[in-house]
């Protein structure tokens, strides 16, 4: 799919061999490569802050500090892949073609990773009578279920006077919804469906802005404002509200919270999603390559996290001090910087994306493929 809205001329090109990633890389006019070496860079360095994110959970009891950074990180990290679903998607419409690579790379990544993790929980003793449900998504993977409801319906978003506004709106309705339940984790499809929303709607044009040089001056003030207020916030308020996963009332919170909350938090964290861009380099660098592998990173990383708790990593006293804090991000950056390397995305490549071929007909059934 083109990143531009407006059609290019056919271009004859050799076949490649597409690379599934978290958000999927898109060809853009060379006028705007740039900006797409912005935005793999900031695929790469928005995994390793999940990846951090996720290791900082066992630290936070205790430590203000790190939950106040846990509160930061989670303010904007989902809701910059987010966004940056929504541009991609800015062209997406269900042809058959489009919609058969939505399965495969989507869908199909959605129930063998369910299993995986609930064969996982399974054998690590947290929940040794899980059944297999692919309507309760399972630890991370209500992120691909949630992409494949948002994509799907980016069609009917375009065609709307005002989608974001819409979007808002049914953000917030979901917030006074306990009834909703976590089918498909329903609950974070509706409370994140703003972000991919804004996404549809920007243009390159306006990625543009954020490497103006007012953007880089305001940029440090405003993390260490956001920074500051995390800070005060900890003892305050429930960080749950970032997770998007319960209603108002499922947060003991009154149900005009639901509402307010949801509307300060899509302004914060579209303030700190235009920070993060201003910060991230506009030029290729040695990490920009694995930017298309963060579905890889994304996905197994997971098991990583599990495990760490599982076989007490952090049972250890000094991990809870400064330079256990310090050693367990870098360990954590480390490792999703690994799970994203052409190498990891080679060897795990059969059960990433596995062969669909034979569940299509037609000649464009080799997209589950590997070519």
């Amino acid at each position: 799919m083109s990143a531009d809205a407006t059609p290019a001329p056919p271009v004859t090109r050799a076949p490649q061999r597409q690379q599934p990633e978290l958000l999927p890389a898109v060809p853009a006019p060379r006028r705007v490569g740039e900006r797409i070496v912005l935005l793999d860079n900031a695929k790469y360095l928005a995994i390793v802050l999940v990846a951090v994110g996720h290791a900082w959970e066992p630290l936070r009891e205790g430590s203000r500090a790190v939950t106040a950074l846990y509160m930061l990180v989670y303010a904007f990290h989902m809701p910059l892949f987010i966004v940056l679903c929504g541009y991609f998607s800015r062209g997406w419409e269900a042809s058959p073609e489009r919609v058969r690579r939505l399965v495969c790379r989507v869908a199909v990544p959605y129930v063998v990773f369910e299993v995986a993790y609930t064969l996982f929980v399974r054998w690590t003793g947290d929940d040794p009578d899980r059944p297999v449900s692919l309507l309760d998504p399972l630890y991370l993977t209500w992120f691909l279920a949630a992409l494949f409801v948002w994509r799907l319906t980016s069609p009917v978003w375009r065609l709307l006077r005002w989608p974001l506004p819409f979007a808002l709106a049914i953000a917030m309705l979901a917030t006074l919804s306990p009834s909703i339940g976590t089918d498909l984790g329903l609950q974070r499809v509706l409370q994140f469906l703003p972000y991919f929303v804004l996404g549809l709607l920007l243009r390159p044009e306006h990625l543009g802005l954020v490497r103006h040089r007012t953007a880089r001056v305001l940029a440090l003030p405003v993390w260490l404002c956001a920074l500051t207020v995390a800070y005060w916030a900890v003892p305050r308020m429930n960080y749950a509200w970032f997770f998007r996963s319960e209603s108002a009332q499922a947060l003991a919170a009154p149900a005009w919270y639901g509402p307010v909350m949801t509307l300060a938090g899509f302004g914060c964290s579209v303030v700190l999603v235009a920070c993060f861009l201003v910060c991230v380099p506009g030029r290729r660098t040695w990490f920009t390559v694995l930017g298309a592998g963060t579905l890889y990173g994304f996905l197994l990383h997971g098991f990583v996290a599990q495990a760490a708790e599982y076989l007490g990593w952090y049972d250890p006293a000094w991990i809870r001090r400064p330079l256990g804090e310090i050693t367990v991000t870098l360990v954590a950056a480390a490792v999703m910087t690994t799970l994203c390397t052409p190498a990891v995305q080679r060897f795990f490549r059969p059960v990433t994306t596995p062969r669909t071929a034979f569940a299509f007909r037609g000649r464009e059934r080799g997209f589950g493929r590997h070519r």
